[in-house]
C-alpha cells in the first residue's frame, strides 16, 4: 500500500470572542489512483455538492494533509510521489489554489492538520520513506499561512491519523498506526496556542485511514477507516474534545478518504477505497447533528490518498 492522505480539516474562520466561526466551502484535492498521482481539484459548495474535476496546481502527489487558516483560506502540505515533499500550496478564499511555496520542516506523508485557534493552523505526525519512520513531530502554520520548522514531538509516533479542530478554538488528533501493523485508537488535544497535550486513552475501534471533519459548529466526527479490514464506523467528538464510542454506519465501508466542513455546521466524507483495488468517488454527507447519510454517486476521477480543507464565508 502506497501511503494515506489523512488530512483533516479545520473548518472555520475568524470570528469574535476568541472563537472561529465555520466556513461554508470545501475542497478536495491531490491524490493517487493506483497508478497516477494528481493536483486536481474538486469544489464543495455550501449546500455540500462535489463539482467535477477542476486542473490541479502544485507538484501532483498523494498523502498530503490540508486545513484551514487565516480564517477563511486553506492550506495543503506535505506528501509524496516521486519523493517525500515539505513544499506547501495555499488556497484563497475563492478557492484558487497557488504555484508550490518552497516547503519548511522534515519531508514526509501520512500525516494529518487541523485549524486552532482563530486562524492558525498545525500538521502533525506522518512517516518517512527513509527508513519508513514514524513521526510525531508537529510544524504550525501562521495566519498568513507561514509554515514553521518542526516543534517536537509529543505522544505516540504514528502515520494515517485524522485531526479536527472542536470546541471553537482547539484541535484533535486522533487514531494512526504505527510502521507496522499496531493500530491506535489514542487522541491528542491541541490548545487554542497550537500545543499539542499528551496522549489521551482512545475510543476503540483502533484504525488508522479514516478522516474527520467538523459538525454542528463547534463539535466533530471520525470516520471509516482501517486495519486488515475496512470500518464504516465513527465517532463523535464533542465541543469538549471528549471521543464518544462507535456508530456503525450503514455506508459502505472504505479507507484512505478525506472530510471536510461545509455550510456553516455540516460536513462530508468523498473519495478513498473500498478494497486494495478499488478506488471511489463516493461521498457521505453529515448533518448538524452528526448523522452521516447515504452514499452520493460520486463525482470527479475516483481517487485516495486525498486531502480537503474547508475555506470562505460564503
Amino acid at each position: 500500500m502506497k501511503g494515506i492522505v489523512l488530512a483533516v480539516m479545520g473548518s472555520y474562520a475568524t470570528a469574535s470572542g476568541g472563537t472561529a466561526a465555520a466556513t461554508f466551502q470545501g475542497l478536495f484535492a491531490f491524490g493517487f489512483d493506483g497508478t497516477t498521482e494528481y493536483s486536481t481539484k474538486n469544489m464543495v459548495s455550501n449546500t455540500g455538492v462535489i463539482a467535477t474535476d477542476v486542473t490541479g496546481v502544485g507538484t501532483i502527489r498523494d498523502s498530503l494533509a490540508a486545513a484551514t487558516y487565516g480564517g477563511d483560506k486553506a492550506i495543503f502540505g506535505y506528501g509524496t510521489a516521486t519523493a517525500d515533499y515539505s513544499l506547501t500550496n495555499l488556497v484563497s478564499n475563492t478557492g484558487v489554489v497557488a504555484a508550490d511555496t518552497t516547503g519548511v520542516g522534515t519531508a514526509r506523508y501520512g500525516l494529518s492538520a487541523t485549524g486552532y485557534g482563530i486562524d492558525k493552523a498545525i500538521f502533525g505526525y506522518g512517516i518517512t520513506t527513509a527508513g519508513l519512520t514514524v513521526q510525531s513531530m508537529s510544524n504550525l502554520v501562521s495566519n498568513t499561512g507561514v509554515v514553521s520548522t518542526d516543534t517536537t514531538g509529543v505522544g505516540t509516533a504514528r502515520r494515517y491519523s485524522a485531526a479536527v479542530r472542536y470546541g471553537g478554538d482547539k484541535g484533535i488528533f486522533g487514531y494512526g498506526a504505527s510502521s507496522g501493523t499496531t493500530y491506535y485508537s489514542v487522541t491528542n488535544l491541541v490548545s487554542n496556542t497550537g500545543i499539542i497535550a499528551a496522549d489521551t486513552t482512545g475510543i476503540v475501534t483502533n484504525r488508522y485511514g479514516l478522516a474527520a471533519c467538523t459538525y454542528g459548529g463547534d463539535k466533530a466526527i471520525f470516520g471509516y477507516g482501517m486495519t486488515a479490514s475496512y470500518f464504516s464506523v465513527t465517532n463523535l467528538v464533542s465541543n469538549t474534545g471528549v471521543v464518544a464510542a462507535i456508530v456503525t454506519s450503514a455506508t459502505p465501508p472504505r479507507s484512505l478518504l478525506s472530510a471536510t466542513g461545509y455550510g456553516g455546521d455540516k460536513g462530508i466524507f468523498a473519495f478513498g477505497m473500498t478494497s486494495s483495488t478499488v478506488y471511489v468517488s463516493t461521498s457521505n454527507l453529515v448533518s448538524n447533528v452528526g448523522v452521516v447519510a447515504a452514499s452520493t454517486t460520486g463525482v470527479g476521477t475516483i481517487r485516495a490518498y486525498i486531502a480537503a480543507a474547508g475555506f470562505s464565508l460564503t
